[in-house]
C-alpha cells in the first residue's frame, strides 16, 4: 500500500476542531503553555499509576486492575474518538506523535501544529487508525502497565471504545454510517482487536468478548457490551 499524502497543518487542525463539536472525549488541545503537560510517553513509562490512583479513588475500589482497566478504556476513547472523526468526515488522520497527557488528569494535547495524512479508502484509514492509536499509543500504555490485567481485556477495551465512539460520531454525522460501518469492522478484523468483539446491528451495536471488571467498583454494573451480560 502505498504511503499516504502529508495533509497541511491548517486542514488537520481544521478537522480537530470540527470532531471536538461531537464531545469531551473528541477533544485534544492545541497549541499553549507546556505547564501542566508532559508527553504520553512518560505516563506510559510510569503505568500511568497516578491515572490508576484517580480512578480507583473516584469509583471507591481498592482492586488495582479494576482501576486500570477502567482508566485504559477511558483512554482508548480519547485517543479513538478524535482520529476516528477526522478520518471518517474530513479523510484525514492526525498524527499523534508529541501527544501531551494533563498533569492533573486524562485530557490530552498537541503541543505544535497539527500534522496528519489524507486517507482513501476503507484499507488505507484502517491501517493508519490502527498505527496511530493501537500500535503507537495503546501497545505502549499496555507495556508500561505495573499492574496485571490480561491482554484480551485490554483489547476488548480497545475495541469497545472504538465502536462508543463511532456511534458518537453515527448520531452527529448519520450521513458517514457506510464508512463508519467498514473502518469498525475492519479495525476489528486487525491485529490486537481481532476477535475481540463483533458488530451485532446496523447502529453498531456492539458485543465484546471479554469484561472491563466495572461491574467490580461499588454501585458498578455490566455494561450493554460486556460478554457477561444476559
Amino acid at each position: 500500500m502505498k504511503s499516504p499524502r502529508q495533509a497541511p497543518a491548517p486542514r488537520v487542525a481544521e478537522a480537530l476542531e470540527e470532531a471536538a463539536a461531537f464531545g469531551t472525549f473528541f477533544t485534544i488541545e492545541r497549541g499553549g503553555p507546556d505547564k501542566g503537560w508532559h508527553p504520553v510517553e512518560e505516563a506510559y513509562t510510569a503505568g500511568c499509576a497516578d491515572l490508576i490512583a484517580a480512578t480507583c479513588d473516584r469509583y471507591g475500589t481498592r482492586e488495582q486492575r479494576v482501576g486500570a482497566s477502567v482508566m485504559q478504556l477511558g483512554h482508548a476513547a480519547r485517543l479513538w474518538s478524535p482520529v476516528l472523526a477526522c478520518a471518517v468526515v474530513q479523510g484525514i488522520v492526525p498524527d499523534l506523535e508529541g501527544l501531551h497527557r494533563a498533569d492533573d488528569g486524562p485530557a490530552l494535547r498537541l503541543p505544535a501544529s497539527p500534522t496528519g495524512w489524507y486517507v482513501e479508502g476503507v484499507p488505507a484509514m484502517t491501517e493508519a487508525l490502527y498505527t496511530v492509536v493501537v500500535t503507537r499509543r495503546l501497545d505502549a500504555l499496555a507495556a508500561g502497565l505495573r499492574v496485571r490485567v490480561a491482554p484480551r481485556l485490554l483489547a476488548g477495551n480497545a475495541a469497545s471504545a472504538l465502536v462508543e465512539a463511532a456511534r458518537a460520531v453515527l448520531a452527529a454525522r448519520p450521513d458517514r454510517r457506510g464508512i463508519l460501518t467498514a473502518v469498525v469492522e475492519g479495525l476489528l478484523s486487525t491485529g490486537r482487536l481481532s476477535g475481540a468483539g463483533k458488530v451485532t446491528g446496523p447502529d453498531l451495536t456492539f458485543r465484546r468478548r471479554s469484561c472491563c471488571l466495572y461491574y467490580r467498583v461499588p454501585s458498578g454494573e455490566k455494561c450493554e457490551d460486556c460478554s457477561l451480560a444476559g
